[in-house]
């Protein structure tokens, strides 16, 4: 085991350092994890530029990164299921395990959880990090530890298409062609989506949709109409979506997203755009559009880790970058400026 754990600590806004910290121990139930792959988040971006997303407001020196996978280097009382050296992805949150909330299923609504890298909870962006071994998941061995670290955003994309009600034959928009639609593109097509339309401000977002199995593209600019939009996408697919699944947060991608949902069809929005938007509701209510909101994830790690490792789904395009974690500066610097997809820092120490 190395002797030191390389930290990137974020101090305030702007201030991201790298600093040696103490090697965690696992309690009872934990495992400590020596960490391999690290993705970027667009949310660890949003704290370290702006230092706060709503009311997660960075007040003390906290460790960014969320999307994680690792091996066990030590492994806690009471702990069965997992031992010294399996190689792992991790679910990266812990809950109060006692509320309805976590007892029903729904413990991404735990009002008491725990979530790596959202003030004042501690990221595991460094050489070592504890986690609770209920949410530690073995990594298939044909399964690589940077598929292992998209699982995290892939879960994203799939509890919306959840949420939405995809399934074998669905026609589907997804408003928004970052990483986290992306994510949901390939779980809409992994659950039978016969088609799948992606919206977009950026042409060479859309093409690289295209690439990594969107069936229709739909380019959008400032100055079109929602209206006309929504029947262009009906035009590309064949008919309205029954589903749509928003990923941008956007005013103009929601009202689109409500507006070319097919009558009696479901939207689901995952974007975190401003606090408030308005949308159609004269539409919402007149041809019976289910509206939904969806946050984070629960019960997908398993699911998609069997995806991956049968093949339905692929994630290995989605890797643009990979950097040391020496060089967390210059990964969030590239995550920043919007040239990759998605950025993976490999924690791992070398030599």
């Amino acid at each position: 085991m190395s002797d030191t754990n390389l930290s990137a600590v974020l101090h305030k806004k702007g201030d991201l350092r790298l600093e040696e910290r103490p090697i965690p121990e696992p309690n009872e139930g934990e495992v400590q994890l020596s960490m391999r792959k690290i993705g970027i988040c667009g949310s660890d971006v949003k704290y370290w530029t702006t230092g706060g997303i709503g009311q997660f407001v960075v007040t003390h020196p906290m460790l960014l990164g969320h999307e994680c996978s690792g091996v066990v280097s030590k492994v806690g009382k009471g702990v069965t299921h997992l031992k010294l050296g399996d190689r792992v992805a991790i679910e990266p949150h812990n809950i109060c395990r006692k509320c309805e909330f976590c007892k029903s299923g729904s413990y991404n609504l735990c009002k008491d959880v725990f979530f790596l890298a959202t003030p004042p909870d501690n990221g595991a962006l460094a050489r070592y990090h504890t986690h609770a071994a209920d949410f530690v998941f073995k990594l298939p061995d044909n399964v690589s530890f940077e598929e292992g670290a998209c699982v995290e955003p892939l879960s994203v994309g799939l509890h919306g298409c959840r949420r939405a009600g995809v399934t074998l034959g669905s026609r589907v928009l997804v408003c928004g062609a970052g990483p986290i639609g992306l994510c949901a593109m390939l779980s809409a097509k992994a659950l039978g989506a016969a088609a799948v339309c992606m919206t977009d401000i950026d042409s060479k977002r859309l093409e690289f949709a295209r690439k990594c199995g969107a069936t229709h593209t739909l380019l959008v600019t400032k100055d079109d109409k929602p209206e006309d939009l929504a029947t262009k996408v009906a035009d590309l697919i064949g008919s309205a979506p029954q589903h749509t699944v928003e990923c941008s947060g956007a005013q103009s991608s929601v009202n689109l997203g409500v507006l070319a949902t097919r009558s009696g069809g479901t939207m689901v929005v995952i974007g975190h755009g401003p606090d408030n938007v308005s949308f159609p509701v004269y539409s919402v209510i007149t041809r019976e559009i289910t509206l939904k909101g969806s946050f984070r994830y629960m019960n997908t790690w398993p699911t998609c880790l069997e995806m991956m490792s049968c093949g339905k789904i692929d994630v290995k395009p989605l890797i643009t970058h990979m950097f040391s974690l020496e060089e967390t500066l210059k990964a969030f610097e590239t995550a920043k400026s919007g040239e990759g997809v998605k950025v993976i820092i490999d924690c791992e120490k070398k030599g």
